[in-house]
């Protein structure tokens, strides 16, 4: 609850308890991704969706939250991954990241068209990568009987939760703030190069452009943004 970094210096209170050193091998602009969006996706998506091998799972919201899920759920092997969102752009990017299907919701009705997919009791696992209403609509809709909700968005304004159509379905539902315990476990995977961080990054800005940068990243579709990197020298 401290005012923001995006200065050319900071002071971290307790670094001792939250700062990682990456190696060389890891390029600085892909070290960003890692400061927050990976393991969000990781940890809040991913383990709490208890995403496992053989799972059919819907990530609902192709933003930078929502690939690093995509991305990071490959650590499991689940047989399908189905992602939805209003960008069309952002679709054929999770395409060459790994999704095995996409749905674009502007277009089509997304509860069908993922249930097409993945049968007609739905997903194993459902994630929530936006933070409005309608995603959390779409997910409390298609998550299977037993299945996981792992809701990711920070939501600003409520929900409706129909609880009388899914207390009966036996579900686990998280909600959770990132805490980056994985955090060391993520820089090896990133170090080896095999995790396409950098597909991720759209566009560089100076700080003192940072005004521009924010009104890119607003106007994301578009602009066809997805990670915008700020440079400080």
């Amino acid at each position: 609850m401290i005012d923001g970094v995006q200065a050319e210096y900071t002071r971290i209170p307790h670094a001792d308890n939250s700062l990682y050193k990456y190696p060389d091998t890891i390029d600085d602009d892909v070290a960003v991704m890692l400061s927050d969006i990976l393991p969000t996706g990781h940890e809040i998506g991913v383990q709490y969706g208890n995403v496992k091998p053989g799972d059919a799972i819907a990530i609902v919201g192709a933003g930078p939250v929502g690939m690093s899920v995509l991305l990071t759920s490959q650590f499991y092997s689940p047989s399908t991954i189905i992602m939805v969102d209003m960008d069309e752009n952002r679709l054929e990017l999770a395409k060459t990241l790994g999704a095995t299907h996409t749905v674009n919701s502007a277009v089509e009705n997304a509860e069908e068209a993922i249930k097409k997919i993945a049968g007609e009791e739905g997903v194993d696992v459902a994630i929530e990568a936006v933070g409005i209403p309608p995603t959390w609509d779409i997910c409390q809709k298609i998550v299977k009987p037993g299945g996981h909700l792992a809701n990711v968005g920070v939501h600003g304004v409520k929900v409706d939760f129909e609880i009388q159509k899914l207390w009966i379905k036996n579900l686990t539902i998280t909600t959770g703030l990132v805490n980056t315990n994985t955090t060391p476990m993520l820089l090896k995977a990133t170090a080896t190069n095999k995790l396409p961080l950098k597909s991720l990054i759209t566009h560089h800005y100076k700080l003192d452009q940072i005004e521009e940068a924010y009104q890119v990243f607003l106007n994301g579709a578009k602009e066809k943004a997805m990670k915008i990197i700020i440079e400080v020298n």
